[in-house]
């Protein structure tokens, strides 16, 4: 037997699927309209956004009460990992502490021969994960992400706790 939603439960499970999306969306448009190419960092930060797409669209079909609010918390956690890998990543463009990764390119070899695949390789932009390519107010595309992510998860955490 279903259990109905309370008002708490619905907005955590919209903010769960909505700001992953959001998220997404921003990096993506960022990326393919503004020009701003990822880095190896930029890309582990998204995986966890597409991970918890999942959980949260299925639990708008649950009708079980305490596996739908497992599955909005499971999209919490996912979110907040997110956030927590844009705190590293944050830190690294700030020079807080070292990077943990090499920096990666924007180059497609496919089809080219040899000699046009190295002249590509040199002529292409390098992303480094310890340079912000975009801040607003001092605060880089990591920084954003890790404050939305890790406040975003904590508001659905809190909805979820009060609604119990």
């Amino acid at each position: 037997m279903a259990v109905m939603r309370t008002r708490n439960e619905r907005l955590a499970n919209i903010i769960a699927l909505a700001l992953p999306a959001a998220l997404l969306a921003g990096a993506w448009g960022s990326q393919l309209i503004g020009g701003l190419y990822p880095c190896e960092m930029c890309h582990w930060q998204r995986w966890p956004h597409y991970a918890a797409l999942v959980p949260a669209f299925l639990a708008f079909f649950v009708p079980q009460r305490s596996i739908r609010g497992s599955l909005v918390i499971l999209a919490a956690l996912l979110i907040a990992v997110s956030g927590a890998i844009g705190v590293a990543h944050a830190g690294v463009e700030y020079g807080w502490w070292q990077g943990f990764t090499a920096c990666t390119s924007t180059v497609d070899l496919s089809g080219l021969s040899a000699t046009d695949r190295l002249n590509a390789i040199m002529r292409a932009p390098v992303i480094r994960c310890d340079v912000a390519q975009w801040t607003l107010g001092g605060i880089s595309l990591a920084g954003f992400n890790a404050i939305l992510s890790l406040g975003g998860a904590a508001t659905i955490l809190f909805l979820m706790r009060k609604a119990r």
